[in-house]
């Protein structure tokens, strides 16, 4: 009987070794590609949100378009006070700016100062007002419920809203958007003990989001008059 013999050879385990190796770099390389998808996915979603809340905070703002004030006397809780050679009442013009999303005035800030004193002005709903209710005295009618004012509140009246958005039925949250034009009337005669002649004021209008609206101005060195075109 023959004896068969048997060669081995080496070429198989090596063959083996390399597949084994081949598998496992793909299998690496695979979840290496995997991570980097998803931490792409991720900064992507990140910079769109980062894109968008950019865009919101840059194109929304409150513009301010004119500052008057009336010299005199003022309405305080429905009392009416006088501070002589002084200015008491006073209304800023404002609008939102060019692109600017829709602007909730409840959620405003105004911030006034004359370097002695400053004040923080927030909204109230029994201080708005729609512009057609006004009578023959004017916007600075002592008895107008927007200047019925505390010392730290402001009140909304209402020149030009369109779509209602800021109209009758909305005071607890008057919105303005496009096209929207409102004052907002604030009582230095109360908060200050009224403004005198050369005084400088600064403020801000603080929207909840976007740009606040930014205002710097010199009250005229003589008050010989009783309404004073301010900015």
């Amino acid at each position: 009987m023959r004896h068969m013999r048997f060669v081995r050879s080496k070429a198989g385990d090596m063959g083996i070794g390399a597949m084994i190796v081949f598998i496992a770099m793909v299998l690496v390389a695979g979840i290496a590609a995997s991570v980097l998808v998803q931490t792409a996915n991720k900064l992507q979603n990140q910079a769109m949100t980062t894109g968008a809340e950019t865009t919101n905070e840059v194109a929304t703002g409150i513009g301010v378009d004119n500052i008057c004030a009336e010299k005199g006397t003022y309405n305080y809780g429905g009392t009416i006070g006088t501070v002589t050679d002084k200015l008491c009442n006073m209304t800023i013009s404002v609008s939102p700016r060019s692109g600017s999303k829709d602007i909730d005035l409840s959620k405003v800030t105004i911030e006034v100062t004359n370097s002695a004193t400053k004040i923080v002005l927030n909204y109230t709903a029994t201080r708005f007002i729609d512009y057609s209710t006004i009578g023959s005295a004017g916007i600075f009618d002592n008895t107008v419920a927007a200047f019925n004012a505390s010392v730290k509140s402001f009140g909304v009246m209402v020149l030009n809203d369109a779509d209602q958005s800021c109209g009758v039925g909305t005071s607890t949250n008057p919105v303005i958007n496009r096209g929207d034009h409102v004052l907002l009337t604030i009582c230095p005669g109360k908060s200050f003990g009224g403004w005198g002649p050369s005084t400088d004021i600064w403020g801000m209008i603080i929207p909840e989001t976007g740009a606040p609206g930014i205002f710097a101005f010199r009250t005229p060195s003589s008050l010989a008059g009783t309404i004073f075109d301010l900015y």
